[in-house]
């Protein structure tokens, strides 16, 4: 494939070759079959607060050491690889929010098919909201690319959104393809091709975006995981200003020194960031807002009606309206219904029904 030339008259070749590609890698990952197994001792862990960040990396550059000074948890710390042999939970208190940090043990070259229980560390992360790559700052770009085609080739994509294409099985009728922009990569044959391999031959696929092929796929099989990652280069101790100055270039990524606890602050501001949370503060009726203990909820989820769940889900029983002081607030308070979108560090008073 890699040498095939990319133009119209392949796309239908090329097409089919991924499609049979991420079909064969499904059946791999997922046998079938019984037979116990499952995720392995040590690996599954409960989840506990509002998200989940785990690290991956390889073996010793410097998990276990991030881990310790972030949660006080402790964390098998050797000179030596593959001194973390399971999964170790810890948990951070960061701007009110309780966040779950893993130690996900060192993952090598092929995990995806397999290698040094890769599959488990890897089926754990699939769990996480926010993915921590640690790398080693001397080596990162080559170690970058392969833990990103190991994480790839499991169905999880980092940094990315799911791809703007509608697909619709249907009864009757063939493959109908609309698009909203001109596409480049994919032509209605490569689409017909890729489809005929699932042996589907009745579906409207709509494109709202100049899509490849890989988009296709990841949307007909379904069970692709969209994370964001921060990638943490670790010992920048051992590099000059200079260095330190062409490394920040890299995108997503947050230069740290573990063992000295240099660079901390600016890591978990980027992991509020991309972990993407409001904090929504909740007022009783004649009394001072309580900024002590807000309630966390996704952004993108963010509705009063959410907010109230989140605190006990008999009050939508009993709720009339609500007052809102803050950013989403377009005068202070505003009275809002349960579908109003709240916004980060906007303060709550819920009013019953009499």
């Amino acid at each position: 494939m890699a040498r095939t030339q990319k133009n119209k008259a392949t796309s239908y070749h090329l097409g089919t070759l991924k499609a049979k590609l991420a079909k064969l890698r499904r059946e791999l990952l997922t046998p079938s079959g019984g037979g116990g197994g499952g995720a392995g001792v040590g690996f599954d862990v409960a989840k506990t607060g509002v998200a989940r960040v785990g690290f991956v990396g390889f073996p010793s550059v410097g998990k276990s050491t991030l881990m310790s000074k972030l949660t006080g948890t402790h964390s098998e710390v050797g000179a030596y690889e593959f001194t973390t042999l399971t999964t170790v939970p810890g948990v951070i208190q960061y701007k009110g929010a309780k966040i779950q940090m893993l130690d996900l043990p060192g993952i090598i070259e092929g995990a995806k098919d397999g290698k040094g229980r890769g599959r488990q560390v890897i089926a754990v992360a699939r769990t996480c909201s926010l993915i921590f790559i640690v790398l080693d700052v001397l080596k990162p770009l080559g170690d970058k690319k392969i833990i990103e085609r190991e994480l790839e080739g499991f169905g999880i994509r980092l940094n990315k959104q799911p791809p703007p294409i509608i697909f619709k099985k249907k009864e009757k009728g063939g493959i109908n393809v609309t698009s909203t922009v001109s596409l480049t990569y994919l032509d209605t044959d490569g689409v017909k091709a890729i489809l005929s391999e699932y042996r589907i031959h009745n579906a409207d696929v709509s494109f709202k975006a100049d899509c490849t092929a890989d988009d296709l796929i990841d949307v007909i099989e379904g069970n692709r995981i969209y994370i964001p990652c921060i990638y943490v280069l670790n010992k920048i101790d051992q590099i000059s200003i200079e260095e330190l100055e062409i490394v920040y270039r890299i995108p997503h990524s947050i230069p740290i020194s573990a063992h000295h606890g240099w660079n901390f602050d600016e890591l978990l501001e980027k992991m509020w960031e991309y972990l993407n949370l409001a904090r929504i503060y909740t007022k009783p009726k004649g009394q001072l807002p309580d900024y002590s203990a807000p309630v966390i909820i996704p952004k993108s989820e963010a509705s009063v009606e959410k907010f109230c769940n989140s605190i006990h889900k008999a009050i939508m029983r009993e709720f009339k309206v609500a007052l809102v002081w803050g950013s989403s607030a377009k005068h202070q308070p505003q009275r809002v219904g349960k579908d109003h979108i709240l916004m980060d560090e906007d303060v709550v008073q819920i009013i019953k029904k009499t």
